[in-house]
């Protein structure tokens, strides 16, 4: 397992060409991957939207989970019977977007050999901060001990 998160092999240009499903469809965007960090943008709008007009909870919570899970990936990208899935995530919605795009960095809190924690800071344009989520994605080993579905 890779310590730092920029050592596994990542394009960014390539993965942005790639993004599929709700990442695709929210326009959620990574725009950096550094040592201990990752970045990544969404815009605030009809899709992003709750009925109010404000930044919906659950887009949040996507582009939360999206950054975390990526870094998980990321930090096992050197075993290949390692994969990756969210168990739990949470989000504290602190203040209220309207427009414009949101800027999220995902930290890893623990690494472990079966579980990562991260945390993640979700910004307005102006830099309030907007949500504080948590995340926790499980490692799991093909081929190793039977796995719970």
């Amino acid at each position: 397992m890779n310590s730092w998160i920029s050592q596994a092999p990542f394009n960014l240009a390539q993965h942005q060409r790639t993004v599929t499903g709700i990442e695709r469809v929210l326009g959620i965007c990574v725009t950096a991957v550094g040592p201990d960090f990752i970045c990544g943008e969404m815009p605030v709008d009809e899709r992003t939207h709750q009925p109010f007009g404000l930044l919906h909870g659950g887009a949040s919570i996507v582009l939360a989970e999206s950054l975390g899970s990526l870094g998980s990936f990321l930090l096992v990208s050197d075993d290949p019977s390692a994969h990756v899935a969210g168990v739990e995530v949470s989000g504290s919605h602190l203040h209220a977007v309207q427009s414009g795009r949101v800027t999220a960095v995902a930290r890893p809190l623990r690494v472990g050999g079966s579980l990562h924690v991260w945390s993640i800071e979700i910004r307005d344009p102006h830099g309030r901060l907007s949500c504080s989520a948590k995340l926790t994605v499980k490692v799991g080993r093909r081929g190793g001990a039977a796995e719970e579905p």
